[in-house]
């Protein structure tokens, strides 16, 4: 195999793989936009886990409030009842 053989090989190889890199990035919902930044297409599943995540971190603001609040034993038992009911 002569060195022009040698160069041709090797950009078929590097294209090939380039194509099988974009395919398996589109399959999974990766793109890229002009500036080579990668974005992730909307997916349901992720979408729910953010919104779930808000909300508990709602929550472990609402327990460090708790946690560090100088109230009485009683009125935080009834805020813990109330966590509890939602």
């Amino acid at each position: 195999m002569g060195p022009f053989e040698m160069v041709v090989a090797i950009i078929a190889v590097v294209t090939i793989g380039k194509i099988v890199n974009t395919r398996m990035k589109a399959k999974h919902g990766v793109f890229e936009d002009e500036k080579g930044n990668q974005i992730v297409a909307h997916d349901p599943d992720s979408e729910r886990m953010r919104d779930e995540i808000k909300v508990l971190k709602k929550r472990i603001a609402v327990l460090e409030r708790i946690a560090t609040d100088e109230r009485g034993s009683r009125a935080l038992e009834q805020e813990i009842e109330s966590l509890r009911d939602r």
